[in-house]
């Protein structure tokens, strides 16, 4: 017998004026996001849909892999993970993301650091939100046994 699991996501946004919009999830914190300041009309300080879209896939990869390390039972002492999106204008005017870079530093214990590289590079092929996205995510992954915390 197979099981299929669906799960729903339900979000609300309202305008709030100007260039500012305010997005709502059952029983979560509201955030307000805003143009970029980087295009007319944007609001400095505020969370834009471009960053939002680049933490969803660096977020999705961090809790991916820690996801799997946790069902190995490796021991993650510390993980810090950064995205980049790069966006492009094409001969037609219309600004496109092309592609999204993820970069995450791991550190474990010395007798893991197969275990986590393998996971590692697992997390990068499961994650929902990169596989949903129509540009290459691509993901470099660094594991390391340095007692200090990753910066």
């Amino acid at each position: 017998m197979t099981i299929v699991k669906e799960h729903r996501f339900p979000t609300s946004v309202r305008w709030l004026g100007g260039r500012l919009i305010r997005v709502s999830a059952p029983e979560k914190a509201d955030l307000d996001v805003a143009v970029p300041p980087e295009f007319r009309g944007g609001i400095e300080g505020t969370w834009s849909p471009e960053e939002l879209l680049v933490a969803a896939a660096a977020s999705c990869y961090a809790v991916t892999v820690v996801a799997l390390l946790e069902r190995l039972g490796a021991p993650l002492a510390d993980l810090a993970v950064d995205g980049v999106g790069h966006v492009t204008g094409h001969v037609d005017g219309k600004l496109s993301f092309v592609a999204i870079e993820v970069t995450a530093k791991l550190v474990t214990e010395p007798d893991w650091v197969s275990a986590v590289e393998a996971a590692a590079r697992e997390a990068k092929e499961v994650c929902l939100v990169s596989l949903a996205l129509d540009i290459p995510v691509h993901v470099a992954a660094q594991v390391s046994t340095s007692a200090r915390k990753v910066a």
